[in-house]
């Protein structure tokens, strides 16, 4: 029998999806991979037990697997492989609070905001804050470890996972922490599956910590003329204080934005900033109006100060929608690209001279705060010299931000699109022992074959 009888025969019919046209949607993510296969099958799981199923079939017959969540990812991780399957998780979606222990527990397909939604009902708050939150899954944030743009304040998903179901490639499903503030029992495995990119198991069910509802926030929004200007104002906020978020977008960010949303911003600045305080009281106050100095003795052409939550969320809003914005320029080949926070200017601007030299348009936004950027390279698809110019940028801009002794991936993960850069960015040493425990875990390589690590049989 072969795989795609199996898993009929053993799955309810609707599960199992084998139309090529109706299999379309399954077989890429935002990323849009060009090299996106085929599957011999789209599985819509709905609780553990089937997706162990799944997982022995293919295991039997050595048939990979691409594990997936909503396909929101940026770095072509949930890409179809060429007969392969694809597991959704996108009907796996319940979620329960216990407000006693300011946990949730969620099944993977569950969107962040679906998570955020419910536990705002009992006056609580997932804080990791992806600009995508209203459609990314938390199976996918769990994948990558996905920050966003609270993270300078509270952290990334990693620090809100307790506990977790994994089934692994032989098909055993582990429960690993769970419900417990404290547990240093054995070695923290739950920590290796945050951010494993579906390389090593398939989440099934997560226990997230939670905590109290956020304050409201006073927001700040500073315009620049000057770059350099921008970053030293982020640099000298992160010195004086941790604000509750600290974005950046440069000059075509900020037009693409303005393009969409006409809200009056400065098609002239080279940087904005996008500053937010949500401590309390009075003390709220007093952070905003430090910052506002901060940012007008960094030479601001414009500095606005709002505690009005309308206001504020309409700005937080314009940062969250620059990528959609500058996707409507051209295709794009998104970075994710992070540096020690006093090298974020030496950064911005080396990005600004790969894309003079090399005749790209990059669009820079960042999660200024902890120094993480997303360069955005714009490319008109019918264009093969600038699109092998854009290749070329896009190797530089991760080894400008290595050389300044960052990472090639803050959140959105390696993926397919970065796998080329992990064994020059990580070393050989660190490298093998990232293979030997892929190897340990999945010895067939049945899970998420190509992305990630590459090489590997």
């Amino acid at each position: 029998m072969d795989v795609v009888s199996s898993l009929t025969s053993a799955l309810p019919a609707e599960a199992v999806i084998t139309d090529p046209d109706s299999m379309d949607a399954y077989r890429w993510d935002r990323a849009n991979d060009p090299d996106a296969g085929v599957p011999a099958a789209v599985v819509r799981v709905r609780t553990t037990e089937e997706v162990q199923t799944v997982v022995r079939i293919a295991a039997e017959a050595k048939v990979p697997i691409v594990p997936r969540g909503a396909g929101s990812g940026l770095s072509g991780g949930s890409s179809a492989i060429a007969g392969g399957i694809v597991l959704s998780l996108d009907k796996m979606r319940e979620i329960s609070i216990d407000p006693v222990t300011r946990m949730a527990t969620v099944q993977p397909g569950a969107f962040n905001a679906e998570v955020k939604a419910a536990a705002a009902e009992h006056g609580l708050w997932y804080p990791p804050d992806p600009s995508s939150f209203e459609f990314c899954s938390i199976g996918g944030n769990i994948a990558t470890n996905a920050g966003g743009l609270c993270c300078v304040k509270y952290g990334v998903t990693t620090d809100y996972v307790l506990g977790m179901t994994v089934v692994l490639a032989d098909g055993r499903a582990v429960k690993l922490g769970g419900p417990r503030l404290k547990d240093v029992a054995g070695l923290p495995l739950t920590k290796l599956f945050v951010g494993s990119e579906g390389t090593l198991g398939v989440i099934t069910e997560v226990t997230l910590r939670l905590i109290p509802a956020q304050l409201p926030p006073t927001t700040v929004v500073a315009m620049f003329p000057k770059l350099a200007d921008a970053t030293n104002a982020v640099l000298e906020i992160a010195k004086a204080m941790r604000p509750s978020m600290l974005e950046f977008m440069d000059k075509p960010s900020i037009n693409a934005v303005e393009d969409e949303l006409k809200m009056g911003l400065d098609r002239e600045a080279e940087g904005m900033l996008v500053i937010q305080s949500d401590e309390p009281g009075e003390h709220c106050t007093v952070q905003a109006k430090i910052i506002e100095e901060i940012c007008n003795s960094n030479s601001a052409s414009e500095c606005y100060l709002t505690a009005d939550p309308d206001e504020g969320e309409a700005f937080v809003t314009a940062r969250r929608i620059a990528i959609p914005a500058v996707e409507k320029k051209g295709a794009l080949l998104l970075e994710d690209v992070g540096v020690p926070l006093p090298k974020l200017g030496d950064l911005v601007l080396g990005i600004e001279k790969i894309a003079a030299d090399r005749q790209v348009t990059i669009a820079v936004i960042a999660h200024a705060g902890d120094g993480n950027t997303h360069p955005l390279l714009v490319l008109d698809p019918k264009d093969e010299e600038q699109q092998k110019r854009a290749q070329i940028a896009y190797g530089e801009v991760m080894d400008l931000a290595t050389g300044l002794g960052g990472t090639i991936t803050g959140e959105h993960g390696v993926g397919r699109l970065k796998a080329p850069w992990l064994a020059p960015y990580l070393g050989e040493d660190v490298m093998e022992l990232n293979h030997r425990i892929k190897q340990a875990l999945d010895p067939d390589n049945i899970f998420n074959p190509g992305s990630v690590y590459t090489g590997l049989v």
